[in-house]
């Protein structure tokens, strides 16, 4: 059975469930929410019925209405319905209690017990809204809801309970990879042109130029419930060196070369899709996997790439030399050496709460496996690119035969990769911490 068949067989199932519903459950049928009642109390009753419903039928109908609810009601009436999910929907702390005592007395046989009772039923009530037609899709955007009220009281303990769940329907043996091309549906390519988060699309000309000239290529990721919206996908640049400014490799008026005689492999560009998959990671797996990709069909291959943004160097920057901050904008040349020594020593020394990285872009090829290779002045002059890293990008490599050990270090002792151009740079601009890190080695 294909999608399509499997789609309308759910679609007849929910209608038949919901014919019978109405029979029973007034607040299901059109105009949900009465005069009586608010949309909170309705969706309210509708998942405590959805989580005590035995029939398939009408817990699919029960499912894809409380979705529909939900999807017309307001931030208000949404925030009021998270808010009695994580009041009224926690374990059961007596059945909870009993369990661990249980488990105190008998150890590990009393461990499934324990586990039974200590899960939130709201868990139960996501996977019955998952078996909803676009159930899926929908728990995605609920859970973007969640992470923009996080601040509210009770929507962090729902939004991990979701999360939790998220993180196990979107696991790697679940996505595809997709090439997507100009030939690909337009909307497809309408979603592409959305989704950009690095480097804005400025119309169907510059999207052109990025899919379809045989130097350049787009993957994706995607999920079978979801299967026509991308979850991530990388746009990748064939060339014959590592770049050094973005606005040469997207220059309108560049010439196209032979992909197949391409000796490195540039990811220039890479973009989540959906907010409400925000720190569920699949981008590495990505990466990974379209370098394999691509090495089987240009063996000639040398090397795997970043042009990497420095999205929170000026923010650390304003914190750390207000009056460096405050004069790069009027005299950015004549700061250059003070701003890249700034670069080099924001990449090194500053750190989060959790040890790594503060930089986003960094922890996420740092983590992946990837070394420091190579800081670029002036790689993207764009408004934003100086608004936030005074213009300059940086080159992330991923050695292959490396990649395990070098994520293996970072991961188990926060060890930072370096590559020969990133080190010189630091011996030239500082060099009592190269000499220092010489000592390290």
């Amino acid at each position: 059975m294909d999608r399509s068949s499997l789609t309308d067989l759910l679609q007849k199932f929910s209608l038949q469930g919901r014919d019978l519903l109405r029979r029973h459950v007034p607040f299901i049928a059109a105009g949900a929410a009465g005069p009586a009642r608010s949309r909170v109390e309705t969706l309210c009753d509708m998942a405590r019925d959805l989580i005590s419903n035995r029939g398939e039928a009408s817990g699919v109908a029960i499912a894809s209405d409380l979705l529909r609810l939900y999807e017309a009601a307001s931030e208000a009436d949404r925030a009021g319905f998270f808010a009695v999910l994580a009041q009224g929907f926690n374990p059961d702390r007596p059945a909870l209690l009993s369990a661990w005592a249980k488990f105190q007395a008998q150890g590990w046989s009393a461990y499934p017990d324990l586990a039974s009772a200590i899960e939130a039923p709201r868990q139960e009530l996501f996977r019955r809204l998952n078996l909803a037609p676009g159930g899926t899709a929908a728990l995605v955007r609920m859970r973007a809801d969640l992470l923009a009220m996080r601040d509210l009281p009770g929507a962090a303990l729902v939004e991990a309970d979701l999360a939790h769940l998220l993180q196990s329907w979107f696991n790697r043996g679940f996505l595809t990879m997709r090439v997507i091309n100009w030939s690909s549906p337009a909307s497809l390519l309408e979603r592409v042109i959305r989704y950009e988060a690095v480097h804005d699309i400025r119309d169907w000309n510059d999207l052109r130029s990025r899919l379809d000239p045989s130097d350049r290529r787009c993957y994706a990721f995607f999920h079978p419930a979801i299967p026509d919206d991308p979850l991530i996908f990388v746009e990748v640049a064939l060339t014959n060196g590592v770049p050094d400014s973005i606005q040469n490799l997207l220059a309108a008026d560049r010439v196209p070369s032979q992909g197949a005689d391409a000796t490195t492999a540039v990811f220039y560009s890479i973009s989540n899709c959906q907010p409400g998959l925000r720190g569920i990671s699949f981008g590495h797996f990505l990466i990974k996997q379209v370098a394999t990709d691509l090495k089987r069909e240009i063996p000639g291959l040398e090397r795997f790439v970043t042009l990497s943004p420095i999205p929170g160097f000026m923010k650390w920057l304003r914190a750390h030399d207000r009056a460096l901050a405050g004069e790069e904008s009027d005299h950015i040349e004549a700061c250059r050496d003070q701003l890249i020594a700034c670069a080099l020593r924001y990449f090194l020394e500053s750190k989060d709460e959790e040890g790594r990285p503060i930089d986003p872009v960094a922890r996420f090829h740092l983590g992946n496996g990837a070394r420091l290779e190579q800081l670029n002045w002036m790689a993207d002059s764009s408004e934003k690119g100086l608004r936030q890293s005074a213009g300059m990008m940086v080159n992330y490599l991923y050695d292959l035969p490396a990649i395990e050990e070098l994520h293996e270090r970072f991961a188990n002792r926060g060890s930072i990769a370096i590559g020969r151009p990133f080190r010189q740079l630091i011996s030239k601009l500082e060099p009592d911490y190269g000499k220092m890190m010489e000592r390290q080695e």
